[in-house]
């Protein structure tokens, strides 16, 4: 069977407090429909966590709007390290996570009265698309950009997770990568310069290369109704060597710690990435978690920054009544009726 890598299925996200994390996302860009929120023990990450395994809690939450989800993660056994450094623009892994709006003025204003860290005002990117960025409690940079592919309509103008901004350091190896193996085949734009809207950022007013990657194919899978259309932003600056987003640190500390999309035919996907230099780093195997199951794996991109897919067998619609969804049975890429997705909404959590 020929793999799909469909939709940007959630970005991980190291947080101190998981539910303070939580409660801030709900308030600021909507992340309010629970898929799972659990303690557990990470008992597969032991590359990428000193060798031990760590208790954790994580939530795992989207938006109904449309759009990837995030997966809120807390260390509950050590606590969450974060950068001895100021991280600034251009620095290795995962800088920023795109957030889709369906009006950017009344994104910006809702955020702005929110309280949030705004970096700058409303501008736009080399393709012309507005956008602004800002932080999160914690320090996390989101970057919010006007879209135009919707799965729902709340009352906020906000979707989920629509790419992310990912700093390189050496831009046509990780092209074989982002653009070649995982799909972004469509460049929106190739430009070098020093950047008028990424000036706001820490270490900004530089030149740099960004790269704004998107796909071509429509996307397919159970999910893709919902999780929508992704790019990714591949940047590398000149001027300094940038650091390791995440040297000398473990994953699950603080900060954007993985970048997942949803994927079928794990196996096979497996062997094409290893012949073409990625293999997987961890392979969990078929797991059963209890509120979900299915097959997760991980890469590294060429500066260590991590990828993870999951293949779901199983997920919760409304886990208080027992309805499960069970997709093993299904089609390859066939889509979920919209209808079931949408009962996905009757887990929000209201403030």
């Amino acid at each position: 069977m020929e793999p799909i890598i469909s939709s940007i299925q959630q970005m991980g996200i190291g947080n101190p407090y998981v539910h303070e994390a939580w409660k801030w996302y709900r308030k600021v860009f909507g992340m309010d429909t629970k898929i799972f929120d659990e303690a557990a023990k990470a008992n597969l990450m032991l590359r990428y966590t000193g060798g031990m395994p760590h208790k954790r809690h994580a939530v795992l939450a989207v938006n109904m709007n449309g759009g990837g989800g995030m997966e809120i993660w807390q260390y509950t056994s050590r606590k969450p390290v974060s950068a001895d450094f100021e991280i600034q623009y251009g620095d290795l892994g995962i800088y920023a996570c795109k957030i889709k709006s369906r009006d950017i003025n009344a994104s910006f204003a809702h955020i702005k009265n929110a309280g949030a860290e705004i970096l700058g005002e409303i501008s736009e990117n080399p393709a012309g698309q507005k956008h602004f960025f800002l932080k999160d409690l914690y320090g996390n940079i989101f970057e919010v950009i006007e879209a135009d592919d919707w799965f729902g309509k709340t009352k906020l103008s906000t979707g989920g997770v629509y790419g992310a901004m990912i700093c390189v350091s050496n831009m046509e190896q990780s092209l074989m990568l982002y653009r070649d193996l995982l799909g972004f085949d469509k460049v929106i734009y190739d430009s070098k310069n020093n950047f008028t809207d990424t000036a706001v950022l820490p270490g900004g007013n530089t030149i740099s290369r960004r790269v704004l990657l998107a796909h071509s194919k429509p996307r397919s899978g159970p999910f893709a109704p919902l999780l929508g259309n992704n790019t990714i932003e591949l940047v590398q600056i000149d001027g300094r060597t940038p650091r390791k987003i995440f040297e000398n640190r473990f994953w699950g500390d603080m900060g954007f710690i993985h970048l997942c999309f949803d994927v079928i035919g794990m196996h096979e996907l497996g062997k094409r990435f290893a012949a073409n230099g990625f293999p997987f780093t961890v392979d969990s195997g078929a797991f059963n978690m209890g509120e979900a199951a299915g097959h997760f794996t991980y890469i590294e991109d060429p500066d260590g920054a991590l990828i993870e897919f999951v293949e779901t067998h199983k997920v919760p619609i409304l886990k208080k009544f027992g309805w499960y969804i069970h997709l093993k049975k299904r089609e390859p890429g066939a889509a979920l009726p919209k209808w079931i997705l949408k009962a996905m909404g009757l887990n929000r959590v209201r403030d």
